[in-house]
């Protein structure tokens, strides 16, 4: 079976709308009460973190594929 890479981004957002659902349910439930106009903010939020996420995992990968090591001393401006 071949292996898929890891995609941060994916993970968060499933988080994100497992979230929302789950603040509905429970509202449905009676079990929460929060106002109806909090969740839509809510769920743009995360999603701007889920392509933050997307963007650094991006970022991570191409940083690999150039054959960069994560333990290298950073480039301190030619000294």
């Amino acid at each position: 079976m071949r292996r898929h890479e890891f995609e941060p981004g994916k993970l968060v957002v499933g988080l994100v709308l497992l979230g929302g659902c789950l603040a509905y349910l429970a509202a449905a439930r009676g079990s929460v009460h929060f106002p109806s106009y909090v969740l839509l903010p809510a769920l743009g939020i995360g999603f701007c973190v889920a392509g933050l996420a997307s963007a650094l995992a991006l970022l991570v990968r191409r940083h690999r594929a150039r054959g960069g090591d994560p333990a290298e001393p950073l480039d301190r401006g030619g000294r």
